[in-house]
This record gives structure tokens, C-alpha cells and sequence, in this order.
């Protein structure tokens, strides 16, 4: 529950404030003078200010400028009956969210809040996406025998320096929304919100509103406004993965964002405007869609203005040992164990291996293994396919045909595992990243008894 402080010295006006926030499911925290708000933000938890300007012992700008010292992020809406032009530019200057004028109504201060715990929210995780990013980011250095992966990398950084629509394609797992924070991180916007959406994971009917957002009472259940993707990404990036997945008539709507740059919530008639940078992928060809009809070609050449094509890893094998090496450090440390050495035959068993699923599958690969291996040395079998791949083939002895059919459960139900376990345990996330249906998916895990 988010915690909401407001500093106001006239007692009704904190009393309906505070009832209007609580019908709305905050909890309130009430100050009335800036000593007793400085207090407040000093003990307790708060995630966001609203301020009056005049105050008994001193002004709202001085409850501005201590939250910011203590939380630069949180956000603060100043309250004032005596509005101007330069009292708004000062308090947006000093790190105000927004400024309002007395009276107001207090619908609109909740929709300012919401939008700006939406936007704090989006914040905080980006700066922890950002930590692990810059992290993971190192990779490319240490995979740079490749020249095609290079490639990708310079194009990403050139691009980012641009507004400009980019169109990341590639295989599933070759790493597209890697490239996409490559973009997002090397840009203007970087300190700004990257958020990211699997327009595969998401149920049709859900999608829009996940996108734009609704109104109070658009539909059953709907008993507040919620802000939607793009709202929470203003001024920083939205990145669409597996747009090749998107309904026809929600692609109509999104192809208008791009166009104008405005958009309205589900159930709203009010347009709200975004400034964006838009980065699209896809492990389709589309093209191809747009020839079958799948796939608006409006909508494509719009998104189509830089593409970043990434070759798969079996066209990259360069890439693959410095790749593995990351990987067996990276869970080594996850793991708290001793980061194991490769045996002499696998780096000729993962440079030869097809990896179907990519950068993706060779990092599940080098979790399994650090998981098997306990005697310092990581062996062809820890990998988890080498015995796969052996028993996979086909004979016409009956007991060889059981035992087949049983390693194929077995690593059905492993692969299952790995998918879940890569997706948090997200069953519509996990289908996609399997190409199985969701109710497919839903069967195997009942029949193999996974929790």
C-alpha cells in the first residue's frame, strides 16, 4: 500500500484530502507545518508529497526540497491558493512532480498522483534493471571475436542517439531485448523509464489496457484509473517484443500512438499525449505477415525505419565460449559456489551444438551445469542434452524404443522446467518461449507433476 503524506495547515482541507486518499486505498500520514513533515518523511516510509505553499513555519518549497534530499525520486505535487506562472516554473526547477491551484478537484490531484507513483515506480525498477544491465552489458566486450555481434552493437549505439523508431529482428533467445537496453542505456533517455512488453504473453483482450491504460468504470471491476505502458514510459522508451503477435485492430490504435503521438485510455474520450522512443521486435518475418495479412504494412514501414538484424549463435560461434564463460561466472556467484572450469571436450561439444534456442538456451545450459557439477569441472553430461541427444535416436528393440520415449519425457519435462524457471514461473511466458499452446502447457505440467 502506497503512503501518501500530505503537509496542510488547514485542518478540513487535510481531513477531505485525507478521506479522499483513503477511499482510493492509500495510506495517509497528515503534517501541519513543515517541522512535523520533515518529521514524517524522517520515520516514516512515504511515496509521495502533497504540499501546501503557505505554511505556518515556512513553505512548501522547504517540505520540496527535504524530500528531495532524502528520497530525490519521490514525487511532490505543491498545493497553493495564489497560483503564477513563476511560482510553478520555480517549483518544477526545485524537483516538483506538479503544481496545482486552489480550488482543484480532487479527482484530478488523485489521477496526478497515480500517474506520478506509476511513473516512480517504473523508476525504481528501471534502476535496478539498470544496475543488472550495466552488468550484463560486458558481455559484448567479452564476446567481441564476433564480428556480427559487433555489428549489431554499433548499430544499436548509433541509432541511440536518434528519436528515431528502431526494428530489432532475430530467433527467439538471440538476445533482442538486450540490444533494445543497449539502445534505451546509450541514449538521452537513459535515465528515464525503459519499459518493456511481451505483446505474446499478454492475453487479447487484456492488451489494450495493459498498453493504454483505463478509466473509472470502463468496465466491470474497473474502480479506479490506471495509467498503461505508454503513460508510465513518457520521456523515456517503450520497447515491444514479439509485435509480430499483436491483434490487427489493437495494431490500428498503435500505429495512431506512433503517428501522433496521443492516445485515449480504455473507456476515456480525453487524449493523452507521450513523448516516446519506440523500439519494436519480432522473431517472425514480417514481411511475410504483411503478405499473409497478419500484419498491418502501415504499421511496418512505420516500425521499419532502422532495423538491427541479430544473427543466431550457431552464425556467431565466436561468441559461444566467452559467452559460456560469463554465464558459469555469473550463476557460480549467483550460486555461492566456486566457479567450475570446462573439461577438455566442451569447448568442441558447445561450439558444435545447434542451439535452437540461442543465447537463451546456452544460458539455461550453464545453470544446469553449475546446479550438476560438484567436482569442479563442468562434463558434457551436466549440460543436459548430451544424453538427450544420444538416446533421442530411433530402433526398432522395443526396451531401446522405452527407454527413448522415457529420456524424451524427461527432457520434455526438464525443458518445461527451464522455461518456467526463465520466466518466473509465468505459464503464458513460458508457452510462448516453448511455441506450445498455453492449455498444451498447462496439460504437460499437470501429467509431469511439476509444482
Amino acid at each position: 500500500m502506497n503512503k501518501i503524506l500530505i503537509v496542510e495547515d488547514k485542518k478540513s482541507m487535510a481531513d477531505m484530502l485525507s478521506m479522499a486518499f483513503n477511499s482510493e486505498g492509500y495510506e495517509v500520514k497528515c503534517a501541519y507545518c513543515v517541522k512535523d513533515g520533515i518529521v514524517l518523511l524522517d520515520t516514516d516510509n512515504i511515496d509521495a508529497v502533497v504540499t501546501d505553499l503557505k505554511l505556518p513555519d515556512g513553505v512548501g518549497f522547504d517540505v520540496l526540497k527535504s524530500a528531495k534530499e532524502r528520497v530525490p525520486s519521490v514525487p511532490v505535487v505543491v498545493m497553493t491558493a495564489f497560483g503564477s506562472i513563476e511560482t510553478a516554473v520555480r517549483a518544477v526547477k526545485e524537483g516538483a512532480y506538479d503544481f496545482i491551484t486552489k480550488p482543484f478537484d480532487t479527482d484530478h490531484l488523485i489521477l496526478i498522483i497515480k500517474r506520478a507513483l506509476a511513473e516512480h515506480s517504473a523508476k525504481q525498477e528501471n534502476i535496478a534493471l539498470k544496475k543488472e544491465f550495466s552488468n550484463f552489458l560486458r558481455i559484448p566486450d567479452m564476446a567481441g571475436n564476433s564480428k556480427a555481434w559487433s555489428e549489431v552493437l554499433e548499430k544499436a549505439k548509433r541509432v541511440a542517439q536518434q528519436k528515431t523508431t528502431a526494428l530489432i529482428l532475430g530467433e527467439s533467445g538471440t538476445g533482442k531485448e538486450l540490444v533494445a537496453r543497449t539502445v534505451h542505456f546509450s541514449s538521452p533517455r537513459a535515465n528515464k523509464p525503459f519499459v518493456p512488453v511481451n505483446c505474446a504473453a499478454i492475453p487479447k483482450d487484456l492488451i489494450e489496457n495493459e498498453l493504454f491504460g483505463h478509466e473509472k468504470g470502463a468496465f466491470t471491476g474497473a474502480t479506479e484509473g490506471r495509467a498503461g505502458r505508454f503513460e508510465i514510459a513518457h520521456n523515456g522508451t517503450i520497447f515491444l517484443d514479439e509485435i509480430g503477435d499483436m491483434d490487427l485492430n489493437l495494431q490500428a490504435k498503435l500505429l495512431r500512438v506512433l503517428q501522433e503521438g496521443e492516445f485515449e485510455r480504455v473507456g476515456g474520450t480525453k487524449s493523452i499525449k507521450v513523448d516516446i522512443r519506440v523500439i519494436a521486435a519480432s522473431n517472425k518475418n514480417l514481411e511475410h505477415e504483411v503478405a499473409q495479412g497478419r500484419f498491418r504494412e502501415d504499421l511496418f514501414y512505420r516500425l521499419n525505419v532502422f532495423q538491427i538484424n541479430i544473427p543466431p549463435l550457431r552464425e556467431r560461434r565466436d561468441d559461444i565460449i566467452p559467452l559460456a564463460k560469463y554465464f558459469l561466472n555469473f550463476f557460480s556467484n549467483e550460486m555461492k559456489k566456486a566457479c567450475p572450469d570446462m573439461s577438455k571436450e566442451i569447448p568442441d561439444f558447445i561450439i558444435n551444438h545447434e542451439w535452437k534456442g540461442n543465447v537463451r538456451e546456452l544460458k539455461n545450459a550453464m545453470e544446469r551445469a553449475v546446479i550438476l557439477c560438484d567436482g569442479g569441472l563442468i562434463l558434457p553430461e551436466h549440460l543436459g542434452f548430451a544424453e538427450q541427444k544420444k538416446n533421442s535416436s530411433s530402433t526398432n528393440d522395443d526396451s531401446l524404443f522405452a527407454a527413448s520415449g522415457q529420456a524424451v519425457r524427461i527432457a520434455e519435462k526438464a525443458r518445461i522446467e527451464d522455461a518456467l524457471r526463465t520466466t518466473d514461473g509465468n505459464k503464458s511466458k513460458a508457452a510462448v518461449l516453448l511455441k506450445v499452446s498455453y492449455k498444451t502447457l498447462l496439460s504437460k505440467i499437470k501429467v509431469y507433476g511439476i509444482q
